[in-house]
């Protein structure tokens, strides 16, 4: 095991001669989907915008959104309601990145800017390069992971949707939001969570949610793409099609970015009758994070509003 790549993603890597756990996962799970029923398969396979690649999908999608009219709930609104699939690599790098012993390799989730790379200032790119040989990631220690890296996680979702709420439910590490609708309650700005606060509201077909409040402690992905706790997330999830969501989030922080950008990835809903299963895992696991401190890591601490700052005065 090379624990300098455990340490910096919080993914167990092996040799060439192991066979990797993420490997076994999807031997098991396509050994699983043919196993299935034809008519099963066909039905988890045909979506719309069939095309995964975020900024083709995105595209895709934003076309789809226009003519495809929802299944809708008793109120009106558009029925989210299910279990849906984050199918990729989608957190190891917002960027497009390629394939090592460490990572399977991705394209780019950045939608916005059009060239695929998330904007940072120069320190911040530079004190992220840093981060990753000193810290894991709080998600690696079972920590909450943050929005929007929750929310691009490659897992299983249930949406569960009210008139007053929208739960959202991850099978990873317990990850889970309660988002309110249509509230305008204030909020304490000492109030500071590892999810934030997300208040939500629809926009015809779409449901908004913004959140504030984060902690800012989390990564955006395994590449230390941090922010502050100024930061703040508008997510876009639409309809496409039957089986196939548009998520998307733009995320602000003037601390450490030079302009908002937007990532977009497809949400794929899954099987009739799947269930979300368990994954055990509690905030600052002992036995994960005796390997972390034996190997120089710990846990990202968060940086300040007036340290991200000081830092970019300093590099003008």
């Amino acid at each position: 095991m090379k624990l300098t790549e455990l340490g910096r993603s919080g993914r167990k890597s092996q040799g060439p001669d192991s066979l990797r756990i993420g490997g076994l996962w999807l031997i098991a799970a396509a050994t699983a989907l043919g196993m299935l029923p034809v008519a099963a398969q066909d039905a988890m396979t045909s979506f719309v915008c069939p095309d995964g690649t975020p900024t083709v999908f995105h595209a895709c999608a934003l076309e789809a959104m226009r003519t495809f009219e929802p299944p809708r709930t008793p109120d009106g609104r558009p029925d989210l309601n299910g279990t849906w699939d984050v199918p990729g690599d989608t957190h190891e790098d917002l960027e497009d990145h390629p394939g090592t012993l460490d990572d399977n390799g991705y394209p780019t989730l950045v939608v916005d800017p059009p060239d695929g790379r998330v904007p940072m200032q120069a320190w911040s790119d530079a004190r992220r390069r840093e981060l990753v040989g000193q810290y894991v990631h709080p998600a690696a220690a079972c920590f909450l992971s943050g929005v929007p890296y929750l929310m691009h996680r490659p897992a299983p979702f249930q949406f569960l949707q009210t008139e007053d709420y929208f739960g959202i439910l991850g099978e990873r590490a317990h990850g889970y939001r309660i988002v309110t609708m249509d509230d305008d309650a204030a909020v304490g700005a000492h109030i500071k969570l590892w999810n934030g606060i997300s208040k939500g509201h629809w926009e015809g077909n779409t449901l908004v949610i913004e959140t504030t409040h984060q902690n800012g402690q989390s990564w955006l992905d395994q590449r230390a793409r941090f922010y502050t706790v100024e930061a703040t997330v508008v997510e876009r999830l639409t309809l496409v099609g039957p089986n196939t969501l548009h998520y998307q989030a733009t995320v602000d922080d003037p601390n450490v970015y030079t302009r908002p950008y937007t990532i977009a990835i497809a949400y794929r809903r899954s099987a009739e009758g799947t269930e979300l299963v368990e994954e055990p895992c509690y905030e600052t696991n002992e036995a994960l994070m005796e390997i972390y401190r034996v190997s120089g890591f710990s846990v990202y601490p968060g940086i300040s509003v007036e340290e991200a700052q000081q830092a970019a005065r300093s590099e003008d």
